[in-house]
């Protein structure tokens, strides 16, 4: 089965703390106030809508979030109070230069190859009007080849059991993992992901490749500098112009 559908949801979302996602919400709404180009912002990979949501009904940015998830398991539980298309990473449905910003979080955008990561850059880009921005966070490749392995087991609220594992090569920068839930009418949902963390150098590269300059690069949630003990690499990149 899909890792990013059902057990992703059913997995992670006990583990989502409302002041999390308020500090995440408050975050995005800094990053993106007084956006000089108009227009809709996209949470690319949006899920069940955690950030799509509170941000598109009130504050700075209200009524300018659209949500994109490819997956209709997230679609179909999603929040209310944002409007969400189904589409792919890889082949945005927006016309170009049609939009304000973009955000993702999670590693949303590199779950794929490395050079479909180039493709889903690129398509950004395309999408976004000259000005725009794109946030990004993603987990700072120093932290994972630090603690190359983890594994745990836990008991979710509802009964479920959770089980997961997984490895960091740092020689390919992919923590490769498996995860397991066991729902309590005995329903097992299970599945596999790659996920690329890329070294920060290297990262600005893609972007810069993609036409896209970073602004920004922060190590946490109140704007601090990166540094060996963050724990968030979250990067903030403009569409040049011209």
């Amino acid at each position: 089965m899909s890792f990013f559908g059902e057990l992703y949801l059913r997995s992670t979302l006990p583990f989502l703390a409302p002041e999390v996602t308020t500090r995440e919400v408050a975050y995005l709404q800094r990053c993106f106030s007084g956006l000089a180009p108009s227009g809709p912002i996209v949470d690319l990979g949006c899920g069940h809508g955690r950030h799509a949501a509170p941000l598109n009904t009130s504050g700075p940015l209200a009524g300018r979030v659209i949500g994109l998830e490819l997956d209709a398991y997230s679609l179909s539980h999603r929040a209310p109070g944002f409007p969400a298309v189904r589409g792919d990473l890889r082949a945005l449905p927006f016309q170009p230069r049609s939009l304000a910003g973009a955000y993702a979080w999670y590693s949303t955008l590199f779950a794929f190859s490395d050079m479909e990561h180039r493709v889903i850059l690129q398509e950004i880009a395309r999408c976004l009007k000259p000005g725009g921005l794109l946030v990004l966070q993603t987990v700072p490749y120093e932290r994972l080849s630090e603690q190359p392995s983890a594994a745990f087991q836990r008991s979710l609220p509802d009964g479920s059991q959770l089980e997961e594992e997984s490895r960091f090569d740092s020689a390919t920068g992919r923590d490769h993992g498996r995860r397991q839930l066991t729902l309590p009418d005995g329903r097992v949902l299970s599945g596999a992901y790659a996920i690329r963390y890329y070294p920060l150098a290297e990262l600005v590269q893609l972007l810069e490749s993609t036409g896209l300059a970073p602004k920004w690069v922060h190590g946490g949630l109140a704007g601090e500098p990166l540094s060996s003990a963050s724990t968030d690499l979250i990067v903030g990149a403009e569409l040049r112009h011209g």
